[in-house]
């Protein structure tokens, strides 16, 4: 992809995204996910209705009246984006591949903590961590990250989301707001998980296209696994061996459903041809 081309993906899914976080996921964003406490602002008058646990006893004595302290949240959070660039991402019968939604989901997250001043990281993985961009604040950050996340070509094709998740451990050294984007067919992750979602506010995107689903009874059909390169002879006439798929996939799912709930940590479904922004929305509203 030329440079006129890239610059032109990233300001077609810049101004989607943006109008997306200006309009609809600023405030729920807010809501949703807290900082990390309250400190103090300062103080004034005490009126009918104020918490008397937050009175000022030095100041008031020094008035002669009740004066009570202001806190603030401190609002500032780091937002890591941990997104899977392996094989099976480049998928889509639909309208669009798994990774181009992948793409404009998270763009839509970092700019939703953009307006919150929040920071912004990157993750891409495949069975390594394969780049890492630190959290850092501003639209030419956001703009760095989707252009990494339009462009950027992986060494592997393969997937593992330990590693990834040992890394964003290993580096993230306080709580962050952690989104793990991928279509997580791929499981042993469940301890790992749990002793990150220990530390961090984490959230499964499993964005996914319907046709992964089942194989159709169509022949005898060449196939070829995206992330080993295989190719393989597949008799969909079988019964077998569509039951066969269809249990390994569902497997799958309720693998990341079920480690994700027991590990305290959020998740929600996308499909390729669904709305991500209603996903999203209401993900945020069952959140706050």
């Amino acid at each position: 992809m030329d440079t006129k081309e890239l610059l032109k993906k990233v300001r077609k899914i810049e101004i989607k995204t943006r109008r997306l976080s200006d309009h609809i996921f600023g405030g729920e964003y807010h809501s949703t996910f807290k900082g990390r406490g309250m400190t103090f602002s300062e103080v004034r008058q005490y009126q009918f209705g104020d918490d008397v646990r937050n009175i000022d006893w030095n100041v008031t004595a020094r008035y002669s009246e009740p004066y009570v302290k202001v806190f603030e949240e401190e609002r500032e959070l780091t937002m890591m984006l941990m997104v899977d660039i392996s094989g099976s991402e480049l998928f889509g019968t639909e309208q669009q591949f798994k990774n181009e939604v992948i793409t404009e989901i998270a763009a839509t997250l970092a700019f939703s903590a953009t307006q919150n001043n929040d920071k912004i990281g990157l993750i891409l993985f495949s069975d390594k961590v394969e780049l890492y961009i630190p959290p850092k604040k501003g639209r030419s950050h956001v703009l760095r990250i989707i252009r990494e996340l339009i462009e950027f070509t992986p060494e592997s094709k393969k997937t593992n989301l330990v590693e990834a998740l040992k890394f964003m451990q290993n580096v993230m050294k306080k709580k962050a707001i952690v989104f793990v984007l991928s279509d997580f067919i791929v499981d042993d992750y469940h301890q790992t998980m749990k002793i990150v979602s220990g530390k961090h506010d984490v959230t499964g995107i499993r964005v996914y296209d319907k046709r992964e689903q089942t194989i159709p009874n169509i022949g005898v059909v060449q196939m070829q696994d995206e992330e080993t390169g295989e190719y393989m002879l597949v008799n969909t006439l079988s019964k077998k061996v569509r039951l066969n798929y269809e249990k390994f996939y569902n497997d799958k799912v309720a693998y990341y459903k079920d480690s994700f709930s027991k590990s305290g940590a959020g998740a929600m479904d996308c499909r390729v041809d669904e709305s991500y922004v209603k996903k999203l929305l209401g993900y945020f509203k069952r959140r706050g």
